[in-house]
């Protein structure tokens, strides 16, 4: 069977895959358990079993699911890319073959997903069903198998490789050096009309006025050698517990922000706007990052970022509720101003996870407010293709569940040893250049220093 198709190619004709996911972490797991030296009990150990490249993951703390092997591989672009890949997908589950012992999210058929930010992009958007997939949930482990009708899987048997640490890595600027960035940011600043403040803004509103535009940047960081993924990832696990570690089609990173998850018809939502960049220690400088975080221009930025969520949320699901007032979220080396939504999809809706994605893509975090006129001129005045940074990315089951993070920390893998990095920041009426220079300097610090560059 060809593995990488059209999503075109799928809505023609839609291969049958045949599907069976067991536990292996039984006292007596039987044929087919894939570790040589017993179950991994740390995120590192079974990043140590995985091939140094071609796999994917989605990992937070010691839970998420690692795919490896390629069953297939559907890529779509253009305006319809979201409609096309949900289109594609729902037409491979139907002609599916489901063997599930398990029953747990994201077991059975699955698929890992990346999306380009913007629908101008040049590079592909992708739904990618593995071969296998490691799962673990709830304190279980699982293994699924997912391969072609007509076709006999050879169990894999996964033998420990330790992790090689980077080293030589050297970053030299993007194509959008921090000059040419930082008088981006001043022309743009002068073009938003200010609001006084949280209370003016109004999520029901059709006013096209722009209030914020977020930009982006990029730099490249090269190696001699060839970059150990596995070691990327458990640094940025290790580092950033609380967050959503990736790597989908080499897009590689570690989100703070859950676009949407669903589980069997509920929705959440994370939102962030406004971020304090921690010197030391983020618990010591709680107090400032509060100061910082309640003043105009982030707490106003923070408003925007609710009004987006409600209104596009609200077109799929019901009974949405967005926290009153936001939280700080404290990282390693930021703190953001978050808040947490939640919402139900109809009953029969036929909506999955990719759907509700992009009915909220691409929120004011990223393009701006209002969203419509804010993206416009993004694509306008960014003289960057993003790629699928600040896309979604994510998983998704047979059954309509699954997790989009927002694609930030993170970076594309262009070659073995070449790795493009973006970091960006929300733009106001009152942003200071260099301040805004600080935040994406803020936020390239994770990838960096999983790279070891700091």
């Amino acid at each position: 069977m060809t593995t990488t198709l059209t999503a075109s190619d799928i809505a023609t004709a839609a291969p049958q895959l045949l599907v069976r996911s067991r536990f292996v972490d039984d006292v007596d797991p039987g044929p087919g358990f894939p570790f040589a030296s017993g179950l991994p009990t740390t995120v590192e150990q079974t990043l140590a079993l995985l091939p140094t490249s071609a796999f994917s993951c989605w990992v937070r703390d010691t839970s998420g699911l690692i795919g490896f092997g390629r069953t297939l591989r559907i890529r779509a672009r253009g305006p319809q890319r979201f409609q096309e890949l949900s289109q594609a997908w729902k037409a491979i589950t139907a002609a599916a073959h489901i063997e599930d012992e398990v029953d747990h999210l994201g077991s059975g058929l699955m698929c890992f997903a990346t999306v380009t930010y913007s629908q101008d992009s040049a590079v592909d958007s992708l739904i990618h069903i593995p071969e296998f997939v490691l799962g673990r949930r709830g304190g279980r482990v699982w293994m699924t198998t997912i391969t072609a009708a007509g076709t006999t899987p050879a169990p894999p048997v996964l033998r420990e490789e330790a992790l090689r640490p980077v080293t030589s890595a050297k970053a030299s600027p993007g194509d959008l050096d921090e000059g040419t960035w930082s008088e981006l940011v001043r022309t743009v600043s002068a073009m938003l009309t200010p609001v006084d403040g949280p209370a003016e803004v109004d999520a029901a509103s059709d006013d096209p006025t722009l209030r914020k535009i977020v930009l982006a940047r990029d730099e490249v960081v090269t190696t001699e050698d060839e970059i150990d993924v596995r070691s990327v990832l458990g640094a940025l696990n290790r580092s950033y517990p609380s967050c959503w570690t990736f790597d989908i089609a080499g897009l590689i990173g570690s989100t703070p922000e859950l676009l949407i998850g669903v589980d069997n018809g509920r929705v959440t939502s994370r939102v962030l706007a406004g971020t304090y960049r921690v010197e030391e220690d983020p618990t010591a400088e709680m107090a400032a990052a509060r100061k910082l975080l309640s003043a105009h221009k982030d707490s106003t930025e923070h408003a925007f970022a609710i009004a987006s969520l409600q209104r596009s949320l609200g077109s799929v699901a019901s009974d949405v509720s967005v926290d009153d007032r936001p939280h700080l979220l404290p990282l390693a080396n930021v703190i953001h101003s978050a808040s947490d939504a939640t919402g139900h999809l109809p009953a029969n809706s036929g909506l999955n996870a990719l759907d509700v994605a992009a009915a909220v893509h691409p929120t004011a975090a990223v393009g701006g407010y209002p969203q419509a006129s804010a993206v416009a001129r993004v694509d306008e005045l960014e003289p960057l293709d993003r790629g699928r940074y600040s896309g979604p990315v994510g998983w998704m089951d047979d059954r309509g569940n699954g997790q989009f993070g927002i694609a930030l920390r993170c970076g594309q893998l262009e070659d073995r040893n070449r790795i493009r990095l973006y970091a960006g920041a929300g733009i106001m009426p009152d942003s200071d250049p260099a301040a805004e220079v600080a935040e994406t300097e803020a936020k390239f610090a994770p990838m960096r220093k999983a790279l070891g560059l700091e």
